[in-house]
């Protein structure tokens, strides 16, 4: 997991904990403040730590090479031979990113990235790699090429232009779809306050009734890192040999999604969606950040974010943070008259919010505690060389008395041992915060081809984030609240640039919380950290949580389910943990269909059929092996499916559905039709019928897919709402007016109700219905 330091430095932080000297783990695991944990942790890192990480950041170059660039270039020829022009741009721009400044193969990537954006329509953006090939010393015999793909451009954007100036026509920079700048809203709805006890901490309240699918919150994180490798590039034919994942097709600093990113002029990894991006992120943190590219890939995503909130928040507003914590220990007079506990109270979406989250310093384990002080302090040693601070770091004001930084050493004046010791030490802080605090961002990924018939996409994590406000929520195991994150993924390329960096400051990354039912006033909101109810038993949801959470969850799903086990006994309890804390396992005997329960005499070695007339058992490894079999067989069906390119026969399409349909012999155990995987293996069906135009058979398939989606996910999800809305789509394209109208309605409902009434697949539903009923 990115997340977290890479494996290496794990195991060598664990050793070094092993052989630690008693009386220093003991001092260790007893200090009760971060100031005082990070303090101990720079006494015992050595420069033997420094040498180690710098030993396997080798692995993790961001260095700049012409070499490497020119390979690029030659994959990107490659892709724009076969006229796949969007991985074709993937690869010139990284060409592009890891090439030096004073390389000839930089003019080239330029003009072969703008050749590419030209037949992708993306002509301001063409144009713009022309004047950059130009500036870079693109070769003068051949610069024509160049000056006649100018005025190709041109000429489609004048035609473009007076297409947008006809009486009737929409603008896109007044209102068109997906264009608004204008200012977004955040906060805290008026129906909703911030209570706090001692049981809760700080958490949402309703004080009025609020409707389902009603906007709770909108909220923008104080700063976010994007997870290396969490997206695969797909083109026309579906997977491509591209290059990485997620990174490099993202602005690093919005997360907007781009095919000509700006490159970081130091380091061959990080880049932007436009210059103010860039220029933006240098000020932020980068500067700081860029040098120290590998190292931070080595230390992980979370010591990169614990980074970036500290250099962003700066020392004054640290500073100002610090002091009602500070005030409260300093005047022991005014004991009748305590100030608010600052980490009772919400600063809205300023810093002073991120810094009371709770850490949780004394929950963390030891081999946690110092994982993350060694790694801290590490990054600290390693700042202390990169230069002078940023100038959110000069010191404004004498730190307090209880502030003061450890002994010098080094020949590190007093000032820089000041600013960078409290640097480290809120660093630490926010890196034990982000373990119970930290937000995955989640977007939807295309993965299907790129002329797929049928849409097809899942959810994939971009980025970890931490929100101020977001975090005030209390988890659930059935929670009342829908999330949706929004990237500015959707801005045109033909936006002017200035058009461009005012739309990505408008937006960036945003969060909209949604009540995904009713909800009375008095009753808490609420959203699920991951295990939920209908995917996760009891027990392993309540162990999850204590372990990485420290706290036992008592929601209304494990209350209920307590109570129905403990009435039930040992028999409910091990139906219960089957699958997804639902009473069945998903799984059918071979013989008579019946469900197949685990065996209570043999508790997790096999499973045995309900119907007592029956009484067949299996084997917990033949049901393990018929499994893997046919999830194998699944995975070779949809590669089958998403590598298939126009023109090509159809033999794919009907290996593929060999492979399905194999998936269904008889064995000694089949899928039930909630079973998750029925559900998949229904989906990718369908998906093969759909490519063959049998929209009957691929509708029929979908719709069993839907139950199980209904099942796993609920009845009023969202995810069952994108799997109707491929339905939707398969009515629409079959001509079958009467299910795809009937479809519709559902569809529209359950997207409201979780994305709002803007989404753009309301859209599309809207031009079906009306192609439908005209």
């Amino acid at each position: 997991m990115m997340d977290l330091p890479c494996i290496q430095w794990q195991d060598y932080v664990a050793q070094k904990w092993t052989v630690l000297d008693p009386e220093l783990k003991e001092k260790f695991t007893t200090l009760l403040e971060i100031d005082d944990v990070f303090k101990c942790s720079l006494t015992l890192t050595t420069q033997e730590d420094l040498d180690f990480v710098q030993s396997i950041s080798a692995a993790y170059s961001v260095q700049k090479e012409a070499q490497q660039a020119a390979k690029c270039r030659e994959k990107g020829n490659s892709s724009f031979k076969i006229r796949d022009f969007t991985v074709a741009a993937l690869h010139y721009s990284q060409g592009i990113c890891v090439n030096p400044l004073s390389s000839e193969q930089l003019s080239l990537c330029y003009a072969n990235r703008s050749a590419a954006l030209y037949h992708l329509q993306h002509y301001q953006d063409s144009l713009k790699d022309i004047d950059r090939a130009l500036k870079h010393g693109y070769p003068s015999h051949l610069s024509h090429k160049l000056e006649d793909r100018r005025t190709q451009c041109l000429r489609h954007l004048s035609v473009d232009q007076k297409g947008k100036d006809n009486p009737g026509s929409k603008n896109p920079t007044d209102g068109g779809k997906g264009t608004s700048v204008g200012p977004l809203s955040f906060g805290i709805c008026p129906q909703a306050v911030v209570g706090c006890s001692p049981e809760k901490g700080r958490h949402l309240v309703a004080v009025e009734r609020i409707a389902a699918g009603d906007v709770l919150l909108h909220d923008r994180p104080y700063s976010c890192v994007l997870i290396p490798g969490m997206e695969e590039v797909r083109g026309k034919g579906g997977r491509q040999d591209a290059e990485g994942g997620v990174e490099h097709r993202r602005c690093h600093r919005c997360l907007t999604e781009t095919l000509s990113p700006v490159p970081c002029e130091g380091c061959s990894y990080t880049r932007y969606c436009s210059t103010s991006c860039q220029r933006d992120a240098w000020e932020e943190h980068h500067q700081w950040e860029c040098s120290l590219g590998a190292d931070l890939m080595v230390m992980g995503v979370m010591s990169q974010l614990a980074l970036r909130v500290t250099l962003k928040a700066g020392l004054k507003n640290i500073q100002m943070a610090k002091e009602p914590i500070r005030n409260e220990h300093t005047e022991p007079e005014s004991r009748d008259s305590k100030p608010p506990d600052p980490c009772a109270s919400h600063y809205g979406d300023t810093y002073r919010s991120v810094f009371h989250l709770q850490h949780h310093l004394n929950r963390h384990s030891p081999c946690v505690r110092f994982l993350s002080a060694i790694t801290i302090a590490t990054l600290y040693l390693k700042l202390s060389k990169a230069g002078p601070p940023p100038a959110s770091w000069d010191i404004s004001r004498p730190l307090q008395a209880n502030s003061h930084p450890p002994d010098e050493e080094g020949g590190i004046g007093a000032a820089w041992n000041s600013e960078l010791w409290l640097m480290g030490s809120v660093v630490l802080r926010h890196m034990l915060q982000l373990r119970c605090n930290a937000q995955a961002i989640i977007t939807l990924q295309d993965t299907g081809a790129e002329n797929s018939p049928v849409q097809s996409s899942r959810e994939i994590c971009i980025a970890t984030a931490m929100f101020p406000t977001l975090s005030l929520l209390n988890h659930s195991c059935c929670p009342n609240t829908s999330l949706a994150f929004s990237t500015g993924t959707h801005l045109s390329a033909d936006f002017s640039e200035s058009v461009a960096e005012m739309r990505s400051k408008a937006s960036g990354v945003t969060v909209a919380v949604r009540a995904a039912n009713d909800i009375s006033p008095g009753q808490e909101i609420l959203h699920c950290y991951g295990p939920h109810s209908r995917r996760m038993a009891t027990q392993e949801r309540q162990c999850f949580l204590q372990e990485q959470y420290y706290f036992l969850c008592q929601c209304e799903a494990c209350t209920l389910q307590q109570q129905s086990e403990e009435e039930d006994g040992p028999e409910g309890r091990q139906q219960c943990s089957s699958v997804g804390g639902n009473p069945q396992s998903g799984l059918l005997c071979g013989k008579c269909k019946g469900s197949l329960n685990r065996s209570s005499e043999e508790r997790g070695k096999g499973f045995i059929c309900s119907q007592a007339s029956c009484g067949h058992c299996v084997a917990l490894s033949e049901v393990n092996q018929r499994l893997q079999e046919i999830k194998q067989d699944l995975k070779k069906a949809v590669d089958l499916m998403e590598r298939e390119r126009p023109g090509d026969s159809e033999k794919p399409k009907y290996e593929a559905l060999r492979l399905l349909r194999r998936t269904q012999s008889p064995s000694a155990l089949s899928l039930a039709e909630t079973h998750p995987l029925q559900g998949e293996l229904e989906d990718a069906t369908a998906r093969a019928y759909a490519t063959m135009g049998d929209w009957s058979n691929a509708a029929s398939h979908l719709e069993r897919s839907a139950v199980a989606i209904g099942n796993q996910y609920g009845k009023e999800s969202i995810e069952l709402g994108r799997q109707l809305f491929k339905l939707a789509q398969l009515h629409f394209n079959g001509g079958a007016r009467g299910p795809a109208l009937s479809v519709i309605p559902r569809v529209r409902k359950l997207l409201c109700l979780h994305c709002g009434p803007q989404c753009e697949e309301l859209q599309e539903l809207q031009a079906m219905e009306d192609c439908l009923t005209a």
